[in-house]
């Protein structure tokens, strides 16, 4: 199944005219005909199955056939993760958390951050491209970048964990995740957060983790975390 998205579909919806670029490659490239179904979701949850009406190249319509809603995960996983000081790594961490599972996502500039400029159109393009490969019909929030100390500032809910390298006390992320919690996780940049920035999570009860042995790269991180709350979830 190909999965398409368009966020202006609601469950009232009976016909969908698709945009120039995706009606071309639905005639031209998958050969689609009158009668022929189409997948479509508008990233809240609904797929809809559509009927091929009008083949058009410039303008192909589709009649809604059918529609249901996909069951939402019993837990809600906000990952805030400083950018990485390449892109692509970034841009990896998305595709692959969204495969995964997550809810929202929130770039973080860090004390110690070495790229403080994102390109977030960019990024909902990606997290798009991923949430239709993995057949999923939620799309993840991406929050706007803001720095540490702005984020830091916010009420939080669910259990909290910050993920940080200092020789402290930390506990096992898998040792203390519990299944079907709202969880937020803080993952910092190359040069780990701040004391400071440290010292405020902990005053906003955050709970210092550790991810391993190892010392992993920032994407790589958050790539544990987010499969780590979804596989405790999966017992």
């Amino acid at each position: 199944m190909q999965l398409f998205y368009n966020s202006e579909i609601t469950d009232s919806t009976t016909q969908f005219s698709f945009p120039k670029e995706e009606s071309k490659h639905i005639v031209k490239v998958l050969r689609k005909n009158v009668g022929d179904i189409l997948h479509i979701t508008n990233g809240c949850g609904w797929l809809f199955t559509a009927e091929v009406t009008i083949p058009n190249t410039n303008k192909c319509i589709a009649t809604i056939v059918s529609k249901s809603q996909q069951s939402k995960r019993g837990y809600h996983l906000h990952l805030a993760v400083a950018p990485t000081k390449m892109n692509d790594r970034y841009e990896w961490f998305l595709e692959k958390a969204t495969e995964i599972g997550i809810d929202s996502i929130t770039p973080i500039f860090c004390d110690h951050s070495e790229r403080k400029v994102i390109k977030p159109e960019r990024f909902e393009r990606i997290l798009q491209s991923a949430m239709k490969q993995s057949l999923n019909c939620y799309l993840p929030t991406l929050n706007e970048a803001i720095p540490f100390k702005t984020f830091i500032k916010q009420d939080f809910k669910g259990d909290l964990f910050i993920a940080h390298c200092e020789e402290t006390h930390r506990t096992s992320l898998k040792e203390a995740l519990k299944p079907k919690q709202d969880i937020t996780i803080l993952i910092g940049p190359e040069g780990d957060f701040s004391i400071k920035e440290i010292e405020q999570a902990l005053q906003k009860n955050f709970s210092p983790v550790t991810l391993g042995e190892t010392r992993l790269r920032t994407e790589t991180a958050a790539i544990v975390a987010c499969h780590s709350v979804a596989f405790i979830n999966e017992l």
